[in-house]
């Protein structure tokens, strides 16, 4: 039963394993759905849903699946439009099953579900309005199409609060200092110790230790991404627990030199960011990968002549990965579209996350590894 609707929530990567789909269809032989998709939309929601990170995945399963049933008072209306074209012969060979009572009955039974759904709004009046604008089969698949949850989705791009939730992971606190800092569960049992005299034991205060460098690729095709790394970037700036937070701009490629500003006028040389920069360093490159292969393989292969990179970008990143053993690659290209030669050959050197929620906590969760693996 339904069992297409089982492959198109898997195909949608929504998470229903075997015995939750077999729980769902005790409580339908049960009869909990009342024959009412309504009620069926949200009782398989409950039954198979268990992060609301996938109930816009569910939606848009849903109403894939369901989309083009009809109502029941469509079907009324179909058939008395059907019945309105049959022969005196045809209507006397319906009158031992008695059409028209049991179309009396079928109209009488919505009728009271109607009934009965308003009951049940009752105790929700901001529901009732519309509860009452069409019968219930519609509203189930209109509410699916409507994806009212795809902002609770872990795939989409971020905003700036996101952003900065996401990169307080990257948090490793340490005690550092002075003992500026009341350790209230030592002189509580000091005191205790020393007959109920007051004793103030103090400790080193517990401090951020991460320290954070973000290359950012600009121009060219990350200027549809613009707005998305500004955001980045400002959660990353405005961040007040890193120890140190450095950036740098390039384009397409690390080569040489990079620039400390986004019209790439003010150049730093790359090898000075890698004998500046220790290895504790995080490191998080954010760039589509995309560009033409001998940018990435030749030698002056930089699509700007004048930056005549004398060692080919590829063998700079490499060198970048072997300095930061923490690093990431952050890419606002949708992941189907990686299969690209230069995405691939990046992909091959640094561990790559689509900038999406799902995929920065990811590459963050592994940022935060003691080793990097």
């Amino acid at each position: 039963m339904f069992i297409d609707f089982f492959y198109a929530l898997r195909q949608r990567k929504v998470p229903v394993s075997i015995t939750e789909w077999m729980t769902l269809m005790e409580a339908l032989v049960q009869g909990h759905a009342l024959s009412d998709l309504q009620v069926f939309y949200y009782l398989a929601r409950a039954i198979l849903i268990k992060d609301e990170a996938y109930f816009d995945h569910y939606d848009m399963a849903f109403e894939e699946y369901f989309r083009g049933i009809k109502n029941p008072e469509d079907m009324i209306e179909e058939i008395l439009e059907w019945s309105k074209n049959l022969t005196p012969e045809e209507m006397t060979l319906l009158k031992p099953i008695g059409f028209n009572r049991w179309i009396e009955d079928f109209e009488e039974r919505i009728s009271n579900k109607k009934i009965k759904i308003k009951e049940t709004d009752s105790n929700y009046p901001s529901q009732t309005k519309e509860k009452d604008e069409g019968p219930s089969s519609r509203s189930a698949i209109q509410i699916a199409a409507e994806r009212h949850f795809k902002n609770l989705r872990q795939d989409l791009t971020l905003d700036v609060r996101q952003f900065k939730v996401a990169l307080k992971h990257l948090r490793q606190l340490y005690r550092q200092g002075p003992d500026d800092e009341l350790d209230l569960a030592k002189t509580i049992e000091a005191t205790s110790k020393n007959a109920g005299e007051l004793e103030l034991i103090w400790r080193r205060s517990k401090k951020n230790a991460v320290k954070l460098l973000l290359l950012l690729d600009v121009g060219g095709s990350m200027a549809p991404f613009s707005r998305l790394c500004s955001r980045l970037f400002s959660a990353a700036h405005s961040a007040t627990h890193f120890k140190d937070f450095r950036y740098y701009y390039f384009h397409n490629c690390v080569y040489d030199k990079v620039f400390e500003d986004i019209e790439r006028q003010k150049a730093f040389p790359t090898p000075q960011v890698l004998s500046t920069l220790g290895m504790d360093y995080k490191l998080i490159l954010v760039g589509d990968a995309c560009m033409a292969p001998e940018e990435l393989t030749r030698r002056h292969g930089a699509i700007y002549s004048a930056e005549k990179n004398e060692i080919p970008g590829i063998m700079w990143l490499k060198r970048i990965a072997s300095h930061f053993p923490h690093t990431v690659w952050l890419n606002p290209e949708e992941p189907r579209y990686w299969d690209q030669p230069t995405i691939r050959m990046v992909k091959n050197i640094f561990p790559m996350y689509p900038l999406t929620l799902e995929g920065l906590n990811l590459a963050i969760k592994r940022l935060a590894r003691k080793v990097n693996i």
